[in-house]
């Protein structure tokens, strides 16, 4: 399974670098204003800056809801490097953009994602990617993990090719049920993959190990 950090943290993305296990990054306009970064040529450029610490795919989102806007804005997003994923809304105007981007040879990432009927859609359209927002999923009373076994078991019996991106993850533990249930990425903040580090016993264990080696 991949992982992917989502930030617009420079600082957060070299932490992942440095750490071996980032496989890319996910970003959003609220990603973007929370770290200070607003209007059109500073974005691009924050984009690049990202793109430029990150051996992966970079998730760039459209802010357009119609069609022409939406394929406007992700031909230039694209264009920006190799590694951009335009990430587009899950509206019907938006899977028809996703289906332009894949026929002209750029690859997407379908965003808000709630239902297994919209996965089909998207993986019709050929969507590289689909973000299922597993948190915002469990908020509203459903089960989030449940989502994520449906959509693995539909792409699997169908052959879809696109690659189920875990999204809204909370904390380690939403990591480990979407590898569990199927999903080919989970896409959390920093801390959340840090939390897969920590364990008492681990802990425990070091700290004996420790006080042993004192005694040699």
């Amino acid at each position: 399974m991949k992982f992917f950090v989502d930030t617009a943290n420079l600082e957060q993305i070299k932490d992942a670098a440095v750490m071996g296990i980032m496989d890319g990054v996910t970003t959003n306009p609220s990603l973007m204003a929370k770290e200070g970064i607003t209007g059109k040529d500073n974005i691009l450029n924050h984009y690049k800056a990202i793109c430029a610490l990150v051996d992966g795919d970079v998730s760039a989102e459209v802010i357009s809801t119609d069609f022409d806007g939406i394929v406007a804005e992700g031909k230039v997003l694209a264009a920006l490097h190799p590694n951009i994923v335009v990430k587009v809304p899950m509206i019907e105007e938006g899977i028809k953009a996703i289906r332009w981007f894949t026929d002209n040879g750029i690859r997407t990432n379908c965003t808000l994602v709630f239902s297994a009927g919209q996965a089909i859609l998207a993986a019709k359209a050929g969507a590289t990617y689909l973000s299922p927002f597993i948190g915002r999923v469990d908020d509203s009373g459903w089960d989030g993990m449940q989502l994520i076994e449906q959509i693995a078991n539909i792409y699997a019996i169908q052959d879809f090719r696109t690659e189920i991106l875990a999204a809204s993850i909370r904390n380690p533990l939403h990591i480990v049920k979407a590898a569990e249930n199927g999903a080919d990425v989970v896409t959390c903040p920093l801390s959340a993959i840090k939390g897969l580090l920590k364990h008492p016993l681990t802990d425990i264990g070091l700290a004996k190990f420790l006080e042993d080696a004192k005694k040699l």
